[in-house]
């Protein structure tokens, strides 16, 4: 064998083994970075400002919360209403045809929605229901006036009216993005005459977005991107001193969750106002779903990762959790473009023209969900119970439930102020919109949660002087001397006193020892 190539070939295995090594080297390191608290080394995680604060501090902390948040309540109460409505009509009861033409529209319009709603000549509270069927004919009128045809076909209908003292609303068409100046649309009825009581008149109406509005909300996305990018930056400087193995696991957390927070403001907006496409829209539903889904994540490996002292492999704690959320996040993400590509096709298509599908993926969402609410109960009453008197993981499990619990009652209030009861009614994706009545109802789920996670990012960051209450509790020398520390400050009234005294007690001891 030639001796030159048997050189290469050893020297080839010898590259080919040191790669492997390093990538064996590299996935210990990342699995022990994601691997939960280790008894060796539990105590010498990366210190939080949270460790500092005394009870006035909390409280401060709290107001200063409420008070940014009522702030972004406020300038959305006074900023404009969302939706803009131009109502056409009433047209006689008899006609059964009509022939309608849109307000000139921009982009800053966003969006369009046509209803319509039949009025009859009816006294008395008897609910009544009959399915009728509707035939619509949508045309698109360019800058240049040149007319054409929206996929070049007729839509027909089937929908059904309800009617008690008044009737509902119906959607006739609802167009996602904006791709013409102008529409105009036909529409006819057939089976009107199935109606118990004569109609007196029939009154359309054009719902888009108020261009004021949507200049409010791009300013305001833009300022929380801004904000997002600081606090993220600053709480990534504030860790530099520490090695991530050391980090705590909500520190590790918020390392995830603040840049998914700066996509869930999406500093991509703007490409909705310059480009005629469905695209800017489905990354901002994309961008929204894997944040919120994330922060699910998030408070279930908290909840468990808290209370975990012992090392534990990496996949059965994360695994069984990514599972849950996955499923909520691939049933979100689905439904979303579920909607869009059919409305793609046909802007005139609703849920419940594929009822059965829509059912079937609205039961396994609340199934899923149920089962992460459940599951989420569980691991905090297993955290309660087990670790309500251990120092300084008592004060994160107490602090983090405190603020949640205020967060997501907060949420479910503006949830029901905002959709109802109905929130999971049929047509639900493109009704919502319509359902706006301010810019507060919108401006406060982006305040609530960005102002959540600045919140969390403030407290979860080491203090000023983190590193030398580290390195004093890594010291042997000092370890006796760190414990009782622990003690008095954490110890049965330690919310009455904050760290920063155990400096000064620190100092006193070493005096005793000195002149002893």
């Amino acid at each position: 064998m030639d001796p030159d190539y048997a050189a290469f070939e050893s020297s080839l295995c010898n590259d080919f083994k040191d790669f492997c090594k390093k990538l064996s080297d590299a996935y210990r390191e990342l699995k022990e970075d994601l691997t939960p608290y280790k008894d060796d080394r539990f105590y010498r995680l990366a210190p939080m400002r949270l460790y500092t604060l005394s009870k006035r501090h909390f409280v401060l902390v709290f107001v200063v919360f409420f008070i940014c948040f009522g702030l972004t309540v406020f300038i959305g109460v006074a900023g404009p209403n969302i939706i803009e409505s131009t109502a056409v009509g009433p047209t006689a009861g008899n006609a059964s045809k009509h022939d309608l033409k849109s307000p000139v529209l921009s982009t800053y319009n966003q969006q369009l929605w046509l209803t319509c709603q039949i009025q009859l000549n009816k006294a008395d509270a008897l609910k009544i229901q009959t399915n009728i069927t509707m035939t619509v004919k949508i045309r698109g009128v360019t800058t240049d006036a040149t007319v054409t045809f929206i996929n070049n076909q007729e839509h027909i209908r089937p929908r059904t009216i309800s009617c008690a003292q008044k009737c509902d609303e119906i959607i006739v068409a609802h167009m996602g993005y904006l791709n013409y100046t102008q529409y105009t649309v036909n529409v006819s009825f057939e089976n009107l005459k199935l109606l118990m009581y004569p109609i007196t008149a029939i009154t359309f109406t054009w719902k888009t977005y108020n261009p004021t509005f949507s200049q409010v909300e791009i300013w305001f996305r833009f300022v929380f991107v801004v904000l997002t990018f600081m606090v993220t930056c600053l709480f990534a400087h504030s860790l530099r001193k520490f090695s991530m193995r050391d980090w705590g696991i909500e520190q590790k957390w918020m390392s995830v969750l603040l840049p998914l927070l700066l996509l869930y403001n999406d500093p991509f907006f703007p490409l909705t106002f310059l480009m005629n496409s469905w695209f800017p829209g489905m990354l901002d539903d994309l961008f929204q779903s894997l944040f919120l889904c994330a922060l699910l994540l998030f408070w279930l490996c908290v909840y468990h990762g808290i209370r975990v002292q012992g090392e534990r492999k990496c996949l059965p704690f994360y695994l069984p959790k990514l599972f849950i959320v996955g499923l909520l996040w691939l049933a979100s993400v689905t439904l979303g473009i579920w909607q869009t590509v059919n409305e793609l096709h046909d802007p005139t298509y609703q849920y419940r023209v594929d009822t059965g599908n829509f059912e079937g993926m609205k039961i396994f969402f609340l199934v899923v969900a149920a089962v992460y609410v459940l599951y989420l109960l569980f691991l905090m009453i297993r955290a309660c119970t087990e670790i309500r008197n251990m120092p300084y993981v008592d004060l994160r499990l107490k602090f983090l439930t405190a603020l949640t619990f205020v967060v997501l009652i907060i949420s479910i209030v503006i949830l029901y102020l905002r959709f109802g009861a109905q929130v999971l009614q049929d047509n639900f994706v493109a009704e919502l919109s319509t359902h706006y009545q301010n810019s507060a109802e919108f401006l406060s789920f982006y305040g609530l949660l960005n102002f959540y996670l600045y919140t969390l990012a403030f407290v979860y960051s080491p203090s000023k002087n983190a590193l030398y209450e580290s390195q004093l509790k890594d010291n042997p020398a000092f370890s006796m001397l760190n414990d009782s520390d622990d003690d008095v400050i954490y110890g049965s009234d330690y919310e009455e006193m904050p760290l920063q005294n155990g400096q000064a007690i620190r100092a006193k001891y070493k005096e005793e020892s000195d002149s002893d």
